[in-house]
């Protein structure tokens, strides 16, 4: 039996991660490495935990002793790392706890991983999962970011995730660890924290709450479907070629206005209102700093190479994500009112 661990893997897009791998592969037993800050809520994989072939373990990626101690008990063929801060409002507040997080826990990981498989590296695989904020910003219309743009990082969060990208390369080029990194564009779906926009704007249409709306809303970002990211990983992971860098991307290209404004339409919908009633808690708020303008992704190299491609359009993605929060108003309530954490707290202060 492999043992894989996965980093992150109560948080959004590793909860998917974890729940593909746990029920695909029966004969791998997975390890869920999760710290369980505010983003990490085990409620997102109730539906796995009894399984046999899984395990979580809490552990905080920044303590390094924690760590080797969970790579020395599993001795794990493989990690997918998705451990990270992720929010780019917290890293303007506080950009050393990303530098922690994303910068040393990755490192710590590296360093584990290495010096657990001596150069034996025979069947193992370090897969890194990242941002494509870290290529900086694009013009309004024309070009994308391709695996072999130059990193511009512009913020906190995405100058973080740059660091551990280029430490990735480092300890692949410095020992030959076989790594490999992709590079996503921005995730929708369900089991999202609702800081982010899309779970964002659900909640707060739910409650009639005002939608805010950087600057004009005229700053455009590529939608990737999480389940369709959470494919692409496994192909990245089992095909993926050891050395080398994908972009994920879901082709969708939104501005934040028209976006929001496509929500409020499917949301009026769901509830029952007059068309149009949603639309009216948009509130345009003062732009975020070094906002950039927007991401395009091309993911040519992953279609081309492994055969991956996105499984639904927007709208259709949108649709199944406004199903699963309408259907999971309890799970949403618990994550704003932070009951989950409460519960989870006490549960492994006990052990």
């Amino acid at each position: 039996m492999k043992t894989i661990f996965i980093t992150g893997g109560a948080g959004f897009i590793g909860s998917h991660v974890v729940r593909l791998f746990v029920n695909k592969y029966p004969e791998y037993l997975i390890v869920n490495i999760d710290a369980l800050t505010y983003a990490g809520n085990l409620e997102n994989l109730k539906d796995v935990e009894n399984k046999p072939n899984y395990r979580f373990e809490k552990v905080d990626i920044t303590d390094a002793g924690r760590v080797n101690q969970v790579f020395e008990q599993y001795k794990p063929d493989g990690v997918i790392h998705l451990a990270a801060e992720s929010h780019v409002d917290r890293s303007i507040t506080d950009p050393f706890a990303f530098i922690r997080t994303n910068v040393f826990g990755t490192c710590n990981l590296l360093f584990a991983a290495n010096q657990l498989w001596q150069n034996n590296y025979e069947g193992k695989r370090f897969y890194h999962i990242s941002t494509d904020e870290v290529y900086g910003a694009l013009e309004k219309d024309g070009s994308y970011f391709y695996e072999t743009t130059r990193y511009q990082p512009h913020s906190p969060y995405s100058a973080s995730k740059a660091s551990s990208d280029h430490f990735v390369r480092a300890f692949h080029d410095t020992y030959g660890m076989p790594t490999v990194i992709s590079n996503c564009s921005n995730n929708y779906g369900s089991h999202h924290f609702p800081e982010k926009l899309i779970p964002l704007c659900i909640n707060n249409i739910r409650h009639n709450k005002p939608i805010p709306v950087y600057g004009k809303g005229e700053n455009v970002r590529d939608w990737l479907f999480v389940d369709d990211h959470a494919a692409a990983i496994d192909l990245i992971f089992h095909k993926g070629k050891i050395g080398d860098t994908y972009n994920i991307g879901g082709n969708n290209e939104w501005t934040n206005i028209d976006l929001i404004r496509l929500l409020c339409k499917v949301m009026d919908r769901k509830l029952g209102r007059e068309e149009g009633t949603s639309e009216k808690l948009i509130t345009f708020v003062t732009d975020r700093k070094g906002h950039d303008l927007r991401y395009a992704i091309c993911s040519k190299k992953l279609q081309d190479e492994l055969g991956w491609k996105p499984s639904v359009t927007f709208e259709q993605g949108l649709e199944k994500t406004v199903d699963w929060y309408m259907a999971n108003q309890q799970w949403l309530d618990n994550v704003t009112s932070g009951n989950y954490q409460q519960y989870y707290e006490k549960m492994y202060s006990n052990r």
